[in-house]
């Protein structure tokens, strides 16, 4: 059974979701604190973290940031509050794996949780298309050998294409994924850094091999 620590002070919202993901067959711990969050993940090394940016003690970003540089590297999904898009930023420079924006659909939680899950220890591991490869525990991806910088949104799109494992992706679903639907996203926003992934991944950015339109639809990434 996979376990997962809920690192949130809202005594309800943690309530909420332990009592929906213990419906899901997962056992759960809830912390209320920073502190009693960073020793329960060290006591009990769980497969998943949800951990709350706004948190009494020391902040989730600490919490984040103490697990990784001990080498612990459980798959972490941040919640962040709406519209806080460098809370985002900076949990994902940390080493989080995902985030969910508050508030947010149980549904999709749940959903996030697991393909975390699913993907466990392989979160960590090289993963490979073409002559690109993905290290996700050190956010670093490189092309034929040599580094390949991305920014940050460029980076959660090429996760997003990837998690999907070649499945079409719609444009609804990437903002919702990358850009939490935020109203200044438009679908040009989703094509433009499609364009630039292309640029630095494909060897010919005109006639794509990886990073593959789907008419009317949205994208897919071909491995």
């Amino acid at each position: 059974m996979k376990r997962v620590l809920i690192v949130e002070d809202n005594a309800d919202l943690a309530l909420g979701l332990r009592n929906n993901l213990e419906i899901e067959g997962y056992a759960v711990e809830v912390a209320a604190d920073g502190n009693e969050g960073l020793r329960r993940a060290r006591e009990l090394a769980p497969d998943l973290v949800i951990l709350d940016v706004m948190l009494p003690g020391i902040d989730g970003f600490r919490v984040l940031r103490t697990l990784r540089e001990e080498k612990r590297n459980m798959p972490v999904l941040v919640l962040t509050a709406r519209g806080e898009e460098a809370d985002k930023v900076r949990g994902l420079k940390l080493g989080s794996d995902d985030y969910v924006t508050k508030p947010f659909g149980l549904l999709e939680l749940l959903a996030r949780v697991e393909a975390l899950l699913r993907r466990g220890g392989a979160a960590h591991a090289v993963e490979r298309f073409g002559d690109v490869e993905i290290d996700r525990s050190a956010r670093t991806v490189s092309r034929a050998g040599e580094p390949v910088e991305l920014a940050p949104k460029e980076y959660e799109l090429l996760i997003a294409l990837l998690d999907h494992n070649g499945a079409v992706v719609s444009r609804i679903d990437l903002m919702r994924r990358v850009w939490g639907y935020a109203d200044s996203v438009i679908t040009r926003t989703i094509d433009t850094h499609i364009a630039v992934l292309r640029r630095k991944l494909e060897s010919d950015p005109a006639k794509p091999r990886h990073v593959i339109t789907v008419r009317k639809v949205g994208y897919r990434l071909k491995k």
